[in-house]
């Protein structure tokens, strides 16, 4: 069986729709930040703080080649994960990869609702916000466009939508 990892930027329902990916598969789900956490024993903001963002990167390189190992399981990336080092070329020798497609104002809007205590959005009003999605996501859709695979998704309100954007995950990765 195929691993199916989920990429795309923050906000665009990856750790969401990876769990309910999960559940409707029956495959094991794995956050990479929350693997990262649990394997640190730090929290995400805690690294960035202590090493800065190239020290954090080398730590979810180490552990993205630690977990993308794993049989028959479903991951879901960091935002910026494919778009350093190797990784997107590696993920996609690892598995499926689906990238979750959102537009900045429904990014912004899973972003909002979530309470996000993301560090690299830390303090910024919802206008600052869109901005800072807009110019980020230009520069990281040349690696998350390689994917084998692209799901647009739109704002996530219900569970019955959560459980269809799965079911079309699982579709297009079974063909």
């Amino acid at each position: 069986m195929k691993r199916i990892i989920l990429i795309g930027y923050m906000g665009a329902g990856k750790t969401t729709l990876g769990k309910e990916l999960a559940r409707v598969t029956g495959r094991p789900f794995y956050d990479l930040d929350q693997y990262i956490e649990s394997r640190t024993h730090m929290t995400i903001p805690q690294i960035f703080a202590e090493r800065g963002e190239a020290g954090f990167r080398e730590i979810e390189k180490n552990m993205l080649h630690e977990v993308a190992e794993f049989e028959d399981v479903i991951l879901s990336c960091g935002g910026g994960t494919p778009c350093f080092s190797d990784n997107m070329d590696y993920l996609n020798r690892q598995g499926e990869t689906v990238f979750l497609r959102a537009m900045p104002h429904v990014l912004k809007e899973h972003l909002l609702m979530g309470g996000s205590r993301r560090p690299l959005i830390q303090g910024k009003s919802p206008d600052e916000l869109i901005g800072f999605i807009e110019e980020n996501l230009q520069k990281r859709l040349p690696f998350y466009s390689k994917a084998k695979h692209i799901i647009d998704i739109d704002v996530i309100h219900t569970q019955e939508q959560i459980n269809n954007y799965a079911n079309l995950i699982n579709e297009k990765v079974a063909n």
